[in-house]
């Protein structure tokens, strides 16, 4: 696979990044459209999303620089390529960054909390299937080891460099697997949009959705850096992908039993 998309002189364009920006401009036209479906302000949906990301960039950035300084200091053009290398604990980081300040927004401008989970899951859903393709293509994120047909096999020093990726060796590529998932899952949710009963419906099937797929496809996913728990059983995208599928059906269950509160209150 290839890891750098082209180059200009001695700056790298990486497969990753370029991906993963793709990503993002789809899933913001697609929230605009969904944001509308929803009934919530596509203008405070499009600058939730900018502030979000800038605040998940900043932050992997920032842990960037901190990890690989001495690197850096050698190679400073590397800095805007390594920027968008993928890895577990740089995920999670830009995650809760993107969070912390969509929930800071949403607060600021009165947004529908629900509703605007709606109009976010569809678009985020599209957005983790492009990234995954970036990571398919840099070997971040690689897989197992594997014998079958479809096997993927790096060769470029810079997938071990920046990812640690095995070259010479035929590995599932599990980002085709996850990126598979989540793009299924975004046209699920598209096509659910409109019939929801409830506000939050959207936001649960997501959740449980991302959570299945994770936890899946982790199975085919290199252990490396990825944490162990209960002696190796799970490691720490399955956490999440347990909690997320936990948070996914509480929601889906409350905003049930809170319809059926107001339609038995109402009969």
């Amino acid at each position: 696979m290839h890891p750098v998309l082209f180059r200009i002189g001695a700056l790298l364009v990486p497969s990753y990044g370029a991906c993963a920006a793709l990503g993002v401009l789809a899933a913001l036209l697609l929230a605009q459209r969904t944001a509308r479906i929803a009934r919530v302000n596509p203008a405070h949906i499009w600058s939730l999303s900018i502030l979000s990301l800038f605040a998940a960039i900043l932050v992997q950035r920032l842990l960037l620089v901190l990890f690989n300084w001495r690197d850096l200091g050698r190679h400073p053009r590397w800095l805007f390529a390594i920027s968008t290398i993928h890895h577990p604990l740089l995920a999670s980081a830009g995650v809760l960054a993107a969070l912390i300040v969509a929930l800071a927004y949403g607060r600021f401008r009165h947004m529908p909390f629900f509703a605007t989970a709606d109009a976010l899951a569809a678009p985020l859903a599209l957005g983790l299937a492009f990234e995954q393709l970036g990571a398919l293509a840099a070997g971040s994120g690689y897989g197992t080891d594997a014998s079958v047909r479809w096997a993927v096999t790096y060769t470029d020093i810079l997938a071990a460099r920046w990812s640690g990726t095995p070259l010479g060796v035929p590995l599932h590529p599990v980002q085709a697997y996850a990126a598979l998932a989540f793009m299924t899952l975004a046209v699920l949710l598209l096509v659910v949009l409109p019939l929801r009963r409830r506000a939050g419906d959207l936001a649960g099937i997501f959740l449980l959705g991302a959570g299945v797929s994770i936890f899946i496809t982790e199975v085919w996913r290199d252990p490396e850096g990825r944490g162990s728990f209960l002696y190796g059983a799970l490691d720490g995208p399955q956490l999440a992908a347990i909690l997320f599928v936990l948070v996914g059906a509480a929601i889906l269950l409350e905003r049930k039993n809170a319809n059926q509160s107001i339609e038995a209150a109402h009969g």
